[in-house]
């Protein structure tokens, strides 16, 4: 279990963040040139975590660095503190207000092979909260892999049109739900705005961009990448049009699993992925979104469930 705090939308530290590194940094002469506990900052970020950041020190010395080699200088203090205290996490799985299952099966595309990825958000105890030790922003159990947002910092991500955060409040597969999850889901829509353009474009992009990485460097692509950035591209002209986001692909399903596959030259399949960009661009102009989403509203909500978190129970 992981309880340390991650931003959930939650791939890339961007440059310019201040990090401690986790291992001994080396020079060529196979000298120490910074050992672990060492402060630097990130000068470029990768497109993923499957590649190193750039790590720039105080002596000028560079060093890439993997996700895994480093953390938040913010997140290490916090760590420091915690660790002083019991476990933070306990019992608050048991304060898990809301559950779905997202992903492959939540899609309609799952296979024999197919994880069950639950996500949902806690609502901490308020004396939790407000120790000096606090909750971490998410809890994660990789062995059964789920993951649950701290109530506020879901409702941050969702008011941010974070597409997996968003995913979670429209999903078909709910397996628990108490009163307070019921009010977050009949407020759902009140997270939607044209945002959402804007936060999509930016994960199509970044995804494309490492399309063509792996083409230019490998001769080909990891087709399931290729799958997902067709599929957020149909979620986000749903969101546009119809004011609520797609998570089951329905008709789509066999077209899908056909790029997963591979079965689809790449051409046939960047020929739909800009004839869908076209679409969400049309949506852009033509939505009666919101320019904002309702931030009042999810502040009355956010503070409401947090006078209810007084009380031990849920």
């Amino acid at each position: 279990m992981n309880r340390n705090s991650h931003e959930a939308d939650h791939l890339i530290f961007t440059a310019g963040t201040q990090i401690v590194i986790r291992k001994d940094v080396y020079a060529q002469n196979d000298r120490i040139a910074h050992p672990a506990g060492a402060v630097g900052v990130i000068v470029q970020s990768p497109v993923d975590r499957s590649h190193a950041y750039r790590v720039k020190f105080a002596d000028g010395f560079e060093a890439p660095l993997h996700h895994d080699q480093l953390v938040r200088l913010a997140d290490f203090k916090r760590e420091q503190i915690q660790s002083a205290n019991t476990p933070i996490d306990e019992g608050l799985y048991d304060r898990v207000i809301y559950r779905c299952v997202i992903g492959s099966r939540a899609y309609g595309l799952e296979g024999d092979e197919s994880d069950t990825d639950r996500r949902g958000v806690y609502l901490p105890s308020a004396e939790m909260h407000w120790s000096l030790y606090g909750v971490p922003e998410q809890l994660e159990n990789e062995a059964t892999q789920e993951c649950y947002w701290e109530l506020q910092k879901f409702v941050l991500l969702a008011l941010k049109a974070n597409p997996n955060v968003l995913e979670c409040l429209y999903s078909p597969i709910v397996e628990k739900i108490t009163p307070i999850g019921e009010e977050l889901l009949q407020l759902r829509d009140s997270f939607l705005s044209k945002l959402v353009f804007q936060t999509y474009s930016g994960y199509v992009a970044s995804q494309f961009k490492k399309m063509q990485a792996d083409i230019r460097n490998h001769g080909t692509v990891k087709w399931k990448h290729v799958m997902h950035l067709i599929r957020l591209l149909m979620s986000g002209i749903t969101v546009l049009n119809e004011r609520q986001v797609m998570v089951e692909v329905g008709e789509h399903r066999e077209r899908l699993l056909s790029i997963k596959r591979g079965e689809v030259p790449f051409e046939e399949t960047n020929q739909w992925r800009q004839e869908l960009q076209r679409q969400f661009e049309s949506a852009y102009e033509k939505t009666d979104l919101p320019e904002r989403p309702d931030y009042e509203g999810i502040n009355d909500f956010l503070v409401r469930a947090r006078r209810l978190a007084v009380d031990a129970g849920l």
